[in-house]
């Protein structure tokens, strides 16, 4: 049975149409027993299938796919275009959090991201590797928002990689970095904050955590 509605179908399409330019790729990653690889690769497949340049590939996590991108979780998403842009998924990216993945895609698709000239300007100068975990459940409806961020964010800045991580799906991680309320952004392992900040916020997190 077809998880996405006829209506959404159709409004995805027409989303598509407007925005995607450039190919996409979704990278989906799996193993042997994933509680919802099945459900996330259905995800896919009906979203692939609404846009002739979004293109679905799958992997296993012991691939040598899987090792190029440093995927070592499952299930996984990985949305890239001419180049590995860093947006990664980990866990079920539905309920609010399948807005992140279709903005995601769109992103990549477009080509471009809607930062201010000064976010942009702050994060190219920004020489150290970043990475910006973003705890989320999919009931949560303001973890959209802090995903979005991390995602572009690492959409203009090589350095950067940003992680939705659907708390759920990964008990032991959550509890692991002391996950009680979401969204929770973990940035470099070390600095952490709780809630969804503005743009300008959020990029002072990130730079503070570096050190700048």
């Amino acid at each position: 049975m077809a998880l996405l509605r006829d209506e959404d179908r159709e409004y995805l399409k027409k989303e598509f149409e407007k925005k995607i330019r450039n190919p996409v790729k979704v990278l989906f990653f799996e193993k042997e027993g994933c509680e919802n690889c099945d459900l996330v690769k259905q995800i896919l497949t009906e979203v692939s299938e609404l846009h002739p340049e979004i293109h679905l590939s799958i992997h296993d996590v012991e691939s040598d796919e899987a090792k190029t991108h440093g995927i070592e979780l499952t299930p996984a998403v990985v949305i890239e275009g001419e180049k590995d842009y860093g947006i990664r998924f980990y866990g079920v990216p539905a309920g609010y959090e399948f807005n992140s993945l279709i903005e995601g895609i769109m992103d990549v698709g477009a080509g471009e991201v809607e930062l201010s000239e000064e976010t942009r300007r702050k994060l190219g100068e920004l020489d150290k590797p970043v990475v910006i975990k973003v705890f989320v459940t999919t009931g949560c409806p303001y973890c959209p928002g802090a995903v979005r961020l991390a995602h572009m964010f690492a959409f203009v800045n090589d350095r950067i990689k940003g992680e939705m991580i659907e708390a759920n799906s990964f008990p032991e991680l959550a509890n692991r970095y002391g996950v009680y309320a979401v969204p929770k952004v973990i940035i470099n392992e070390e600095h952490s904050f709780e809630g969804s900040l503005p743009e300008s916020e959020f990029l002072k997190e990130v730079i503070k955590a570096v050190g700048g």
